[in-house]
């Protein structure tokens, strides 16, 4: 049976350099809830070091987890990889951890990394400088995501910073991107007027959302089966009576 869920896909945590202190599982999860959605997506920078804890979190709220990491690539380009599993997300942040450039976090200047459990406790500090690019290309970073059974989101399109468009002027014709995402700050007609090259790819929003009274705030509601990552890529391609619905 088909059912409509609301999903926000892109949510940071404190560990994102640039995330709000708040941002803690816990307290991600019951935001959520009151913003009755069904599905999010745990997507810090470079890192996935607090997804399970978010998924232990939500244990008792019936809201689902999907295990996320927000890469920049080489390009300077940020592309969402999305698991249903934390240990498919893991896989793909070994890789990342060594695409990294051999420098520490400056606490002082982008902010701390706050690695927590799902009772917001601190477990500690990922010392990397995660707010920065990797030597992994676009395509590489694509198709180790669709290897590892993810799905690949190119982030907020509509941005010229870290956008694909606007670090690169277009899409590579050649990039099998799963769908685009648009930020809060435009709909689906905007950004279709405005580049209209998108147009041939599946479009969602999030809400990027690095404090809490943003999570929510630019869901995507999916008509799915079960809150999956089979089930979300059917919808983007538009099979089986799976659809994506833009708020």
């Amino acid at each position: 049976m088909l059912r409509c869920l609301r999903a926000d896909l892109h949510i940071h945590t404190c560990l994102s350099p640039c995330g709000d202190l708040t941002m803690s599982p816990y307290r991600i999860v019951t935001r959520a809830r009151e913003m009755k959605l069904d599905i999010i997506g745990i997507c810090d920078h470079n890192s996935a070091e607090n997804v399970q804890a978010t998924k232990n979190a939500s244990s008792d709220k019936n809201i689902k987890i999907l295990a996320g990491m927000e890469v920049t690539t080489a390009e300077e380009v940020h592309i969402i990889a999305l698991f249903d599993e934390t240990r498919e997300v893991l896989d793909l942040q070994k890789q990342v951890y060594e695409h990294l450039p051999p420098v520490e976090n400056n606490e002082a200047l982008f902010g701390p990394q706050i690695i927590v459990n799902e009772l917001d406790e601190v477990e500690g500090y990922n010392k990397r400088l995660l707010i920065t690019a990797t030597s992994i290309t676009l395509k590489e970073l694509v198709a180790e995501i669709h290897n590892l059974g993810g799905l690949a989101v190119a982030s907020h399109i509509d941005r010229e910073t870290y956008g694909i468009i606007g670090q690169l002027g277009f899409i590579p014709d050649d990039l099998e991107l799963d769908a685009l995402e648009i930020s809060p700050r435009i709909s689906r007609s905007e950004a279709l007027a405005r580049f209209p090259e998108i147009n041939k790819f599946p479009l969602i929003s999030a809400s990027d959302a690095h404090h809490l009274e943003d999570i929510g705030k630019a869901p995507t509601s999916f008509l799915l089966e079960a809150p999956t990552i089979h089930e979300i890529e059917k919808a983007l391609t538009n099979r089986d009576g799976r659809k994506v619905l833009l708020q």
